[in-house]
């Protein structure tokens, strides 16, 4: 596929942000239609876990959750480590969301381990937020506190815009605990 094609599938994002939803996912099928057609795994990957990121915005778990996986799925053939811990990391945010906080643990947990064997420590951050977050939920304070100090620490090495709300939980599991 040629790079003028590859950037209009790109356009979906400017779509969304103007709330022209439905005109961003129809542009992500066309898309996803011609990566299947010239095999790119690579792209068919990135396009399923782009439209999935859609649904879930929409409130459509069930949809993101099965699109999630298909991009999941194939990552993991082609060997995309990167995405693979991107996709575990936004799988498990809707599991956290709809309450099941087991399931969601458990693919947080997957996340972080490829995140930290590959160096991405942003997305070990966060992850590591996300895990303090759910201990903290579940009256763990001691784990969250061993959750939400490195995840602070690194996105203040990191001057991340996201350390002040952690600073904050971090604050609030300590008066907690």
């Amino acid at each position: 596929m040629s790079k003028p094609k590859r950037r209009r599938c790109n356009v979906w994002n400017i779509y969304a942000n103007k709330g022209e939803v439905d005109e961003a996912i129809a542009l992500y099928h066309e898309c996803l239609e011609v990566f299947e057609r010239i095999g790119d795994a690579y792209w068919k990957a990135l396009t399923l876990h782009n439209i999935a990121s859609i649904y879930a915005k929409k409130g459509e778990v069930e949809e993101a959750i099965a699109l999630y996986n298909q991009s999941l799925e194939i990552n993991e053939r082609i060997g995309n480590v990167q995405r693979k811990a991107e996709t575990l990391h936004q799988l498990a945010g809707i599991y956290a969301n709809k309450g099941e906080v087991e399931q969601a643990i458990a693919l947080f947990n997957q996340s972080l381990e490829i995140t930290q064997r590959i160096g991405d420590v942003q997305g070990q951050a966060m992850t590591l937020w996300w895990l303090g977050n759910l201990a903290e939920q579940q009256g763990e304070y001691t784990k969250a506190i061993s959750y939400l100090q490195p995840a602070l620490e690194i996105l203040q090495r990191l001057k991340s815009p996201h350390a002040e709300s952690v600073s904050a939980s971090l604050d609030r599991v300590m008066r907690n605990s």
